[in-house]
Parts: structure tokens; sequence; C-alpha cells
């Protein structure tokens, strides 16, 4: 299984901000909001894995060892004229969260709160960055990708997250799951994308375009939702 060893050379200042709420905060400090993104691309080690896999539209199967059934009627959508698909989980690793519940203990609930935004942001960073490198290599294949679907989306349940752990061992990059289906560590990201033949396309909408929740302060705006 391929090992991605991920930078972090910048973290995405709006999105942290998106992700505390603070979108509209024009009057908040940034210089916080700088040293938050600071701290966390020293404290983060970002990593991920991914692994391409046969799958078998027709009865929701990833051909992996062992198989993997699909279920849940929004992702079997996303997926039903994918004759491939990648897995990938990333991380950004445990100190990151560390650091921000000691923030919080001591309550410094500002600095805090933009650390986890900063984590947040980056991990999502990282996941880009793998998808971009799946995203290569289907095109050179001849195949057209989907945008990243992850567990917990839509109506694929969470339960799914052990067995995706499972089918790409996660625990080459320190990721495993909890007995409640979650993640540890918690600013991590498992998925899957799906390798179509290169004049097919599907109709499932992406993230934010696909929720009627138009006032939500973490929504994100129309320039990113298709990134």
């Amino acid at each position: 299984m391929p090992i991605y060893n991920g930078m972090l050379p910048i973290i995405d200042k709006s999105e942290v901000k998106r992700y505390a709420g603070l979108r509209h905060a024009e009057d908040f400090p940034q210089q916080f909001i700088d040293e938050a993104c600071k701290e966390i691309q020293l404290l983060a080690t970002p990593k991920g894995v991914y692994q391409e896999y046969d799958y078998d539209a027709e009865n929701k199967t990833i051909l992996s060892n062992p198989p993997l059934q699909i279920e849940g009627s929004v992702i079997e959508k996303h997926l039903e004229k994918s004759t491939k698909v990648y897995v990938m989980a990333v991380t950004v690793g445990e100190d990151v969260e560390v650091r921000s519940e000691q923030l919080f203990k001591q309550g410094n609930y500002t600095v805090g709160l933009l650390l986890d935004a900063a984590a947040t942001t980056a991990v999502e960073q990282i996941a880009d960055q793998v998808n971009e490198i799946i995203n290569t290599i289907a095109k050179k294949q001849g195949y057209k990708p989907t945008w990243r679907f992850s567990p917990g989306y839509g109506n694929w349940p969470l339960e799914v997250q052990k067995e995706l752990a499972n089918i790409i061992k996660t625990d080459q990059i320190g990721l495993e799951v909890t007995e409640n289906f979650l993640l540890f560590p918690r600013k991590s990201v498992t998925a899957i994308i799906g390798l179509m033949p290169g004049d097919e396309d599907i109709a499932t909408k992406r993230g934010c375009t696909s929720c009627s929740q138009k006032d939500c302060t973490s929504r994100k705006l129309p320039t990113l939702e298709n990134k």
C-alpha cells in the first residue's frame, strides 16, 4: 500500500476562519489565526495511505481481501459507473489534538478553537494532496475520478470505517478506528474515490452544494465547493 508523507508549507487561513465560525468576524485579530497555523505546521505529522481495487458496481462490492460491500443509496449512486475505486486515509497525527485539548483544559478556549480549526484545515489539505495523486494516476490510465466520498456522508454508515481501515491497513500511518467507529487520531479522514471510464460522469453533488442549510456558518463559499 503506498504511504504518503505529506507537507504543509501553508495552511489556508480562510478555511481556518470558516471552520472556527469566524468567516464574517472581520475585526478578529489576524495574528491569532497566523499563530495557530504556525503551531499546527510544527505539530502535525501528515501521512496518508491509499490503494486501488476493482469494483463490482452491479453487486456494489469492492473486490478487496476480504471483499467489502457498499451500503447506502447515495454512495451506491455515486459509484454506479465506477469499475475501480481508490480507498484512502490521511491523518495529521495525535499531537495536534493533544495540544488543543491542553488549551481547552487551561481555559484558553479561543486559541484552542483556532488550533482545532487549523488542524481540521490541515487534514483536509493532506486529503486534497492524496486525492490529487489518485486523480493523476486515474487520468493516466484513462479513467475519470469521482470526488472523494467519506463515511458518514449521505447515508453511508460510519460502521464501514473499520472495514475501510482494514483493507488499506491504516495502522501503517498510526490511524485506528474506535469501538464507536470514530477515527483516532481525531484529525483524520477516510474516503473512497470511484474510477469511471473516461466518457462517463455522475450527477451526485459534492459537500455543501448538496445541503439545504444555506445559512450554515461553516458552509463553503461557491468558489471553494468544487475544489
